[in-house]
């Protein structure tokens, strides 16, 4: 049997929209800023109310469209510093509409934890090198502090800056930091460039320029000349004192530039030593490799008095950069600190590689041309008689033969002799025989006629004898520039092993 079933009262059905005509506008509208607190800008704003289909936020700026936000979400955006009215337009199902604007102010976290680093270059002591970090930071920007209405410079925090000085004082190098707004955070640091320290090395300028780097019980200072006399007669010298530490104990100077070796490649230094054969030891290296260096080392000849040491270069890599100087007196041996480990020294130089009194044979680049009359023979040689008082590598060699009893050999020197303060000459000899006679003769460049000589005879036979000649009896307003050896003045040589002879490191004091 069919039923038919009939509902009255109001109609229901799924498709009617009388109730969201019943829906309130939208109410308790808010909105949530949230600012990220690492100076991007970047803010989350996330709306709030109550009968809300969707949200239109308003940002403020220069940005034109809102962004659509659903009810529980949020949206982003970037601002620059500054104050924005942010407005938030809440939509009903029904089509209501309500808006609600809320300021919001973007402020940029000063820059924290600021460390900036000024140190004066190693190879340019003209030269200052920045670098800075920070937090919360997006760049900043420095002056030197060298000249009016600066414009400064800007860099990140991964660079370095560097900057030249153009001449000696203290300048204030300000580093500020930026946080992308107006929070700014400042540092400043002082910076003292000091007059170059280069060669030659004289310790006449301000003794604070002079900053030695002690090691291993070195100890170098520069001292009002404390021994003015002899060859030495300036105001300030180096002074260094070997106390207990190692056998390697010295003192590094660091120069303001690399050290010019291309065209002199000998070094000269004056120096007061209080015994004889002491071991000196002057060495160059790179600013920064270690590895890069070169050294030489010499004995001193005389105790007490100021000496010229010539320290041979002409092997180093003229291809390498060397920026420090290295003293190390004694190597090998331990310092007591005592005035027999106290040396003085000064007047470090490059000179030229020339023939010239001390005469040493150890240039490896200089032709000892001598000119022999009369049977007498002379030649550069390596050391047949390396001992005793002589260890050096070359020797000059005189072998006299049949000719006349006056036969010798002479060599001229680059420049006239300086008698102007020392006038005794000592060589070292080494003899076939006892009692040989040597005769040393100065004589001007183009007159013989003016000249000095002085006869010694050697005491012991094939051992090295270091003979004095006495030339305080010099005209010392003459010129000298050749230097003349005679050997047994007297007697006919014959070139046998009798008469042969060797000679070595003339020099005066």
């Amino acid at each position: 049997m069919l039923m038919m079933v009939t509902i009255g009262c109001t109609k229901t059905d799924l498709g009617s929209t009388d109730f969201i005509q019943s829906q309130t506008a939208p109410q308790n509208l808010s909105g949530l800023f949230e600012i990220t607190q690492n100076n991007s800008g970047l803010v989350t704003i996330t709306p709030n109310g109550e009968g809300v289909s969707y949200y239109e936020v308003f940002y403020g700026d220069a940005a034109k469209e809102p962004a659509k936000v659903s009810p529980g979400k949020n949206t982003q955006h970037v601002y620059a510093e500054g104050n924005y009215n942010v407005k938030i337009v809440a939509h009903s199902l029904s089509g209501q509409v309500i808006d609600y604007t809320k300021q919001l102010t973007v402020t940029f976290r000063a820059p924290e934890n600021v460390e900036v680093s000024a140190a004066i270059d190693a190879a340019n002591g003209f030269k200052v090198n920045v670098t800075a970090s920070a937090a919360y930071e997006t760049f900043f920007k420095i002056y030197f502090g060298d000249a009016p209405n600066e414009v400064p410079f800007s860099f990140l925090e991964d660079q370095t800056i560097s900057h030249v000085y153009a001449a000696p004082g203290t300048y204030q190098v300000k580093v500020v930091a930026y946080s992308g707004g107006a929070a700014t955070t400042t540092v400043v640091k002082n910076i003292t460039i000091v007059n170059p320290v280069n060669l030659p090395l004289t310790f006449e300028a301000a003794i604070a320029n002079y900053k030695f780097m002690n090691f291993d019980g070195g100890d170098a200072s520069i001292v009002t000349n404390p021994k003015k006399n002899g060859i030495n007669t300036s105001d300030q010298v180096g002074k260094m004192i070997k106390h207990a530490g190692q056998t390697w104990g010295g003192s590094v100077l660091s120069l303001s530039g690399a050290i010019d070796f291309s065209t002199n490649k000998i070094f000269k230094m004056k120096l007061f030593s209080p015994r004889v054969g002491a071991k000196v030891l002057l060495k160059v290296e790179n600013a920064t490799d270690g590895s890069i260096n070169y050294e030489k080392e010499v004995k001193t000849t005389v105790a007490n008095a100021w000496e010229d040491l010539i320290f041979d270069y002409t092997g180093i890599n003229t291809s390498k950069a060397y920026h420090k100087i290295v003293l190390i007196f004694d190597n090998g041996a331990m310092g007591d600190g005592s005035s027999n480990f106290t040396f003085l020294f000064d007047d470090i130089r490059l000179v030229p590689d020339e023939i010239g009194i001390p005469l040493n044979f150890e240039s490896a680049t200089l032709n000892y041309e001598f000119l022999s009359f009369d049977g007498g023979n002379t030649s550069v040689v390596p050391n047949p008689q390396m001992n005793g008082t002589n260890t050096s590598l070359k020797v000059g060699k005189m072998v006299k033969q049949a000719g006349q009893v006056w036969g010798g050999s002479f060599i001229s020197l680059a420049k006239p002799i300086d008698f102007s303060v020392l006038k005794t000459f000592r060589m070292k000899v080494f003899s076939p025989r006892a009692n040989a006679k040597v005769l040393l003769k100065v004589e001007n460049l183009t007159n013989g006629a003016i000249s000095f000589e002085k006869e010694m005879s050697v005491g012991a036979a094939n051992v090295w004898t270091d003979l004095s000649f006495d030339y305080s009896g010099i005209d010392v307003s003459k010129s000298y520039q050749k230097v003349v050896l005679i050997f047994d003045l007297g007697t006919m040589g014959d070139g046998s092993a009798n008469y042969t002879f060797l000679f070595d490191d003339l020099r005066l004091m």
